[in-house]
């Protein structure tokens, strides 16, 4: 599938991205994060600039993720007890429910990042329990946005290396090295964001 999404990428350039990761964030079965790490190669290749690839895949994720949580919370908790009843999503929806009384807000941020499969069920799940959502949008959001930096700078910095990163990132140790990546690359460049800003305002 991420070969024919790429295929569309030149046609359709970021608001395929855009639709992609939203879709991805309702539990649609879209690699977007390969799709994402892909783009970024297009980026460090000059087709589109770096910052705009991270502003369209964050808007798709925030629309998606909120869409999840609200279309959940509409729903109440029998929407989940639905989706429990179905074997493909059963062990999904408990590990989802076991995070989030684990650490609560902090589970979303983590599944968005490190245990991104999960993801889409954690949003379906918060909104289900009635998670009040002034605890669940930041979360929601920081988490994005670390995932689509960090995705997107895998893509842009090891660009002609892609397929080795899907191929690693498809097997389960793959996940927790990507994740862990993804939130080492956001964090370095935030850090590196907030030191040239510091030195900026110095020179002032």
């Amino acid at each position: 599938m991420i070969d024919t999404l790429l295929a569309f990428v030149p046609t359709y350039g970021l608001w395929l991205i855009f639709a992609c990761v939203a879709l991805s964030c309702l539990a649609v079965p879209i690699p977007s994060s390969m799709l994402v790490m892909a783009a970024g190669g297009f980026s460090a290749a000059g087709d589109f600039a770096y910052w705009s690839l991270v502003l369209f895949s964050f808007s798709g994720f925030l629309l998606g993720d909120q869409m999840a949580f609200l279309l959940a919370r509409g729903a109440g908790a029998p929407l989940i007890t639905r989706f429990q009843a179905r074997p493909r999503f059963g062990k999904v929806i408990l590990k989802a429910q076991r995070l989030l009384e684990q650490y609560g807000a902090f589970a979303v941020i983590l599944t968005r990042t490190i245990f991104g499969p999960i993801g889409p069920y954690v949003a379906y799940v918060s909104g289900a329990l009635k998670t009040p959502w002034v605890r669940f949008a930041p979360a929601s959001a920081f988490g994005a946005f670390l995932w689509c930096v960090g995705y997107s700078a895998l893509g842009y910095v090891f660009t002609g290396h892609i397929e080795e990163l899907a191929q690693l990132i498809s097997s389960s140790v793959g996940i927790v090295v990507a994740g862990t990546s993804t939130l080492a690359l956001a964090g370095w460049l935030i850090g590196n964001y907030l030191r040239a800003l510091r030195v900026q305002q110095r020179g002032e």
